[in-house]
């Protein structure tokens, strides 16, 4: 998605996700009282680190309540808009990655660029089928930048949407099949 597209959906999203920002805003405070924000620093496009928004879910190490109903939903990502807004981040595109995670997954050469040459987005392909490892993600996140365009886009929306409203284990389930599909023809690991 180009940046216009990602201020237009911010936009037109805007009349559902402040009711719902104040809602969670709420819930949060309610449970604990303690801050509605957890800011992490992420690799961006081109390996430039920012800070990443998400609703906090954790207090002393522990999910709280409210943060159980946030991450079953992944409404706790959905602060990210404010990335988005930043230009840090697009509506759909690879997770962005802790410098940790890049150095853990042993993705820090030159053969691995090919994944930070785009925005990293709020949700993608890989976030919704639900990876099975890292050569599993590697392949997804370079199916979507061949076959990346506005069809696919919306799917990767929608079903984001779902998720949010249903949950990631029952929209999950009903995606396992077109993973599964997408995985073998041909397979990430044959993907290079």
């Amino acid at each position: 998605m180009n940046r216009a597209g990602d201020l237009a959906c911010c936009v037109l999203a805007a009349p559902l996700l402040l009711p719902l920002f104040a809602l969670i805003t709420l819930a949060i405070r309610l449970d604990d009282g303690g801050p509605v924000l957890f800011w992490q620093q992420r690799l961006g496009r081109d390996r430039r680190p920012f800070l990443i928004a998400k609703f906090r879910s954790m207090r002393e190490e522990r999910v709280t309540r409210a943060g159980a109903w946030l991450r079953r939903t992944g409404l706790d990502e959905t602060a990210q808009v404010l990335n988005v807004l930043r230009g840090d981040m697009s509506w759909i595109g690879p997770r962005p990655l802790t410098l940790a995670d890049v150095q853990r997954l042993g993705w820090t050469g030159p053969e691995h660029d090919p994944r930070f040459e785009i925005r990293p987005g709020m949700t993608g392909l890989a976030q919704l089928y639900g990876g099975v490892g890292a050569g599993w993600t590697r392949g997804i996140d370079r199916l979507y930048r061949r076959q990346r365009g506005p069809a696919l886009d919306l799917r990767i929306v929608l079903w984001s949407l779902a998720v949010n409203l249903l949950g990631k284990t029952r929209v999950r389930r009903w995606l396992r099949p077109e993973a599964r599909r997408v995985s073998n023809a041909p397979s990430p690991g044959r993907m290079g």
